[in-house]
Formats: structure tokens, C-alpha cells, sequence
């Protein structure tokens, strides 16, 4: 008897212990948990408080007495980025709608993008111009404006740039890979069903054929050619006959002036201040707004804090 009972009171011990362990546990993960979500909570309370902060720095936001109109258009131009088409036309028609903006200068940064996306923009100033004719556009190029933002730099009525910006790249270009060689030493088959003789045109996996090579030649030589009738209508005579003008290279600011791609030298506030004459300057970029870049930045940050917290309890169990 007094064996069993000392069994017994060996099995309530370990379940006791186990009991505690479990519990230490839990309190261990729930003291993380409690950390995490704290520290997150601090964290985008500062960052709300930031970007708060910032809209009062640079550009002033108020439009109510004489100004410039200020759009920024950097990174890459295109449909899922921030320099698209719409974005870019919104702040445009803004501009050009505000009692008080007498210029409108577009501060451009960008390697160039979609050709659809910067046509679309090239169309609409030219529009806005038309509709009012007292406002002047202003293309101020900082360290790049190459392809498609040349494109968008054409249709404003002067082009500025630094000496050792680069300009131009009036070309179009479009890149693939070759993979028919690697699946063959791999021992790949490639199947593909279609129906439409060219539905597969310039498929990766398949062997090149001259005939669809040729036949896109031909939409970027078309394409070419409608970058190039924009340039020209934009700059007319102002560009000097080079042959290498639309072959697609890029020069600095002082080889482009010397090409009549740019009209000369200056920063987006020398030009306000010095060409425009108006020193005051008003941001119509178009941007998200706080809550909604604070939101985006709080669900990858949980997701990050849930992640390393999950990592941590899974060392801590083992």
C-alpha cells in the first residue's frame, strides 16, 4: 500500500510539474506577444507622428496665394508604380485648374517606363496647354530623364537639366531569354496547345523563328517612330539633325543642350525663382495619404513581428 501511495504522489508531482512548466510557458509567450504588439503600438504612433511632421517640410501644401505648381515624377513609369499615368494627370489637371498656380514645373527623376503610360501623359499636357494658354510647363530633369520620362519632358514648353544629368535614350527596347538549349541538355519537352498559328509568338522555350522576329521589329519600329513624332513636335526646331539623336543613346546635360534636347541648365527651384520669377512653390504631386501609407506599413510590420515571435516560441519549445 504505502508503495502505490507513493507512486501516486510521484505521478501528482510530475503532473504538477508539468502543469508549471506549461503555465511558465504560456506566460513566457504571452510576455513576447505582450512585447511585440507594444513595441508595434509605440512604433507606428512615432511614425503617424513623422509623417505628420513632414508634410509641413519642403513644398508648402496651401495653395492660396501666387504660386508655382510643383509635380514630381521619379522611379519607373508605369501602370503598378507610383510615376503612372493617372497619378501624373490627376496632379497635372489640378495644376493647371488652381486659381493661383501660374507654372507648372514637373520635377523629374526616371529611367523611363511604359511607353502607353508616358504617351498618355505626353497627350494630356499638350490638352491642358491648349486649354490654358497663360500657364507654361516646365520639365526640370535631376539625375536621370531617359526614355519615357523624355517622352513626358517633350510636351513642356522648356526642358532644364543639370550638366551631368542624363538625358535623352529616345529609343524602345524590348528583352527576352532563350531557354531551348538548357531544356534540352535537361531533357525538358515542351508542350504547348494553341489555336491561332501566332498564339505562342516569341515563346522563351521554343526555337526563334525569323518571321515573328521580323514582325516585332516592326511594332518597335513603329512605336520608335511615334516616340520620335513626339520629340520633334515637342522640340521642333530646336533639335539639331544628328543621326544619333534617335538611336536610343543618353548624353549628360551639357552634350544634350549642344543636341537641343534641353534648353538649358537649372534646378526645379532655380527655375521658379529665376526663370518664372515666383519663388513660392506648391506640391500638387499626387501621393497616398497618411493613414493609408501608415496602414500598408503596419501590415508588414505585424506580419514581421508575428513571424519573429513564432520563430522565438518555436526555439523556445524545443
Amino acid at each position: 500500500m504505502q508503495d502505490n501511495n507513493n507512486q501516486e504522489d510521484g505521478k501528482a508531482w510530475q503532473l504538477l510539474e508539468t502543469t508549471l512548466k506549461d503555465i511558465t510557458k504560456e506566460q513566457r509567450s504571452s510576455r513576447r506577444w505582450g512585447i511585440v504588439f507594444k513595441s508595434l503600438t509605440f512604433l507606428y504612433i512615432f511614425s503617424f507622428v513623422i509623417i505628420f511632421m513632414m508634410q509641413g517640410k519642403g513644398f508648402k501644401s496651401q495653395n492660396s496665394e501666387e504660386h508655382v505648381a510643383i509635380i514630381k515624377v521619379s522611379g519607373v513609369i508605369a501602370e503598378t508604380e507610383e510615376a503612372n499615368a493617372n497619378a501624373i494627370v490627376d496632379s497635372l489637371r489640378k495644376a493647371f485648374e488652381a486659381d493661383h498656380s501660374k507654372a507648372i514645373v514637373l520635377a523629374m527623376n526616371s529611367p523611363g517606363g511604359s511607353p502607353v503610360q508616358s504617351a498618355y501623359v505626353y497627350s494630356e499636357i499638350n490638352r491642358l496647354k491648349t486649354l490654358h494658354p497663360d500657364k507654361k510647363v516646365y520639365a526640370v530633369a535631376s539625375d536621370i530623364c531617359a526614355s519615357g520620362c523624355y517622352y513626358i519632358a517633350a510636351a513642356a514648353d522648356f526642358i532644364y537639366a543639370n550638366p551631368s544629368s542624363l538625358v535623352g535614350s529616345i529609343g524602345v527596347t524590348s528583352a527576352s531569354f532563350g531557354f531551348v538549349n538548357l531544356m534540352e541538355k535537361l531533357g525538358v519537352e515542351r508542350r504547348n496547345y494553341t489555336a491561332g498559328k501566332n498564339k505562342s509568338f516569341l515563346d522563351p522555350f521554343s526555337p526563334s523563328k525569323p518571321k515573328e522576329v521580323e514582325f516585332w521589329n516592326e511594332v518597335l519600329n513603329n512605336t520608335h517612330l511615334q516616340f520620335i513624332e513626339a520629340v520633334e513636335q515637342g522640340r521642333g526646331d530646336r533639335l539639331v539633325k544628328d543621326e544619333k539623336l534617335y538611336s536610343g543613346l543618353i548624353w549628360n546635360g551639357q552634350q544634350a543642350k549642344k543636341l537641343g534636347l534641353i534648353d538649358d541648365f537649372g534646378s526645379a527651384g532655380q527655375v521658379a525663382r529665376d526663370v518664372i520669377g515666383i519663388e513660392e512653390m506648391v506640391n500638387y504631386t499626387s501621393r497616398k495619404d497618411p493613414i493609408s501609407m501608415l496602414v500598408e506599413k503596419l501590415g508588414v510590420s505585424v506580419g514581421k513581428g508575428i513571424s519573429q515571435s513564432l520563430q522565438n516560441e518555436h526555439t523556445v519549445l524545443q
